[in-house]
């Protein structure tokens, strides 16, 4: 596979490729790519964020203007299985390497062009980045405070953009053995967060509205969908979605008349009081010997630091340490009982 992608979405999908087992060489600029220098220094003198999503390729510098570093390039795609972009529509035509041109030079080859808005988009020519992607969607309206919308973290469109192509690759690769021929896959990050968006398109189809933040059951309305604060100032989180799930805690607080209140209707503002009023009254370890070992979907709401080294993150062996300090999470599937192999580094070729 070669790799022209820049940022998290296309580096993201590629790094899970090469987790597989695949051969990833990355093609950078002669300066290299923007990621190197965008975000904290880490142990190899560029920026961490690059290594994060780097591991387990190779890479190359080349100057896609020149033509003896275009035809290197056209050397690398020549057998390849996978190209990866990320350039705005219309550059690869720029650099006289078309789609067509491509696919003339290398047949078998599957081309993922993962780019903001699409080729036929009227924003075709507009920048954007992971907010302007969840703004635009009617993300924003179900995300933050009752006052002011707040992105998710980490990105939701960058990442699913990169794990849409990662996944239309894999399909390709598939119809390919039986038709020889590659393709061209285009992925826009603005269309990546719309089937994400299920339930909040089910409520608009219903309603005429999406879920609005703070209102809806999954987004804050429900008070049994909630975190709330305990008397130590910490955070924990209730999911008792189900009904059995919400009657435990009720029953385990002592408050077995909340029950039958589960469907009061949203936003549950009173019945949420009253339920975070309760819990301010106990400290983070009160209410985990309360709720720990009751079947509600409790849990107390973790720092980072403190959730890469919970028992289950250990047991399942898909966070790991190196010996640089760099904390990698690996593709998050077993086959045959064993968990992927802690990735390498970044090869410069």
């Amino acid at each position: 596979m070669v790799d022209l992608s820049r940022h998290l979405p296309g580096p993201l999908a590629s790094l899970s490729l090469a987790e597989m087992g695949a051969e990833v060489i990355k093609v950078e600029p002669p300066q290299g790519e923007e990621m190197r220098f965008i975000g904290p220094e880490g142990p190899n003198n560029r920026s961490a964020y690059f290594d994060a999503v780097n591991g387990n390729k190779k890479g190359v510098k080349l100057n896609l203007k020149d033509m003896q570093d275009r035809d290197k390039f056209l050397e690398l795609i020549a057998d390849a299985d996978v190209l990866l972009e990320s350039f705005r529509p219309g550059v690869l035509g720029k650099l006289d390497l078309s789609v067509e041109l491509l696919h003339d030079h290398a047949p078998q080859l599957i081309i993922c062009s993962l780019n903001g808005y699409g080729d036929n988009s009227p924003l075709v020519k507009e920048v954007g980045h992971d907010l302007n992607y969840l703004a635009m969607n009617g993300v924003l309206e179900g995300t933050g405070t009752l006052d002011q919308a707040v992105a998710p973290w980490p990105p939701l469109a960058d990442c699913a953009g990169g794990l849409y192509g990662l996944s239309t690759v894999l399909g390709a690769i598939i119809e390919r053995q039986r038709t020889g021929k590659g393709c061209h896959i285009e992925v826009a990050l603005a269309d990546s967060v719309m089937p994400l968006m299920a339930f909040p398109l089910a409520d608009l189809g219903l309603t005429g509205k999406g879920m609005p933040r703070g209102e809806a059951l999954l987004n804050g309305g429900a008070a049994r969908y909630k975190t709330y604060l305990t008397k130590d100032n910490k955070s924990v989180a209730l999911g008792g979605v189900e009904p059995k799930f919400w009657q435990n805690f009720c029953t385990a607080a002592g408050k077995k008349e909340w029950i039958e209140r589960m469907n009061d209707p949203l936003p549950q503002t009173e019945l949420q009081q009253e339920v975070a009023e309760f819990i301010a009254q106990l400290t983070l370890d009160e209410c985990n010997t309360m709720f720990g070992n009751v079947d509600c979907c409790y849990n107390e709401v973790l720092e980072l630091s403190d959730a890469v080294n919970t028992p289950h993150i250990k047991s399942r062996k898909l966070v790991v340490k190196t010996d640089k300090g760099e904390y990698q999470a690996l593709y998050p599937a077993y086959v045959d009982g064993e968990a992927p192999l802690p990735r390498k580094g970044f090869e410069e070729l």
